[in-house]
């Protein structure tokens, strides 16, 4: 059995979270939040964003099937399409844009992340993404 970390957790290693969590605090994202934090809606929707998921429903059973597995993700919360629903249309959409990922990755980094099409990540195969 494979026990190193896996490539997503790997790739998201690269995403500066002291910065994340200092948007969030500026825009109170987590406030009345009680279990899907927006680190966790980050993930997820990062996940989909990797893997080529086109509607919620598809995003949650994808990390349903691996449920074993979200913990090492980083994803904390419970992984259902109501949070992601309401996570998506409460939270504050500018905090992921004032975050800027992109613009604060040195440009190797960039270079292996940013795609052609102006994703911040090219999408892989969801096996890649699970080992």
């Amino acid at each position: 059995m494979y026990t190193g970390k896996l490539i997503f957790s790997q790739v998201m290693e690269f995403m500066p979270l002291h910065t994340f969590r200092r948007c969030v605090i500026r825009y109170q994202g987590n406030k009345n939040v009680r279990s899907f934090a927006c680190l966790d809606q980050y993930l997820c929707m990062a996940f989909a964003q990797l893997t080529y998921r086109e509607s919620l429903r598809d995003i949650e059973a994808c990390l349903r099937a691996q449920q074993q597995k979200l913990y090492h993700m980083g994803i904390r919360g419970t992984v259902a399409r109501s949070n992601l629903a309401d996570a998506n249309e409460q939270r504050v959409a500018f905090l992921l844009n004032d975050h800027g990922i992109a613009s604060r990755l040195p440009c190797a980094r960039k270079s292996a992340l940013i795609a052609p099409s102006g994703f911040l990540f090219r999408p892989g195969n969801i096996g890649d993404l699970m080992r």
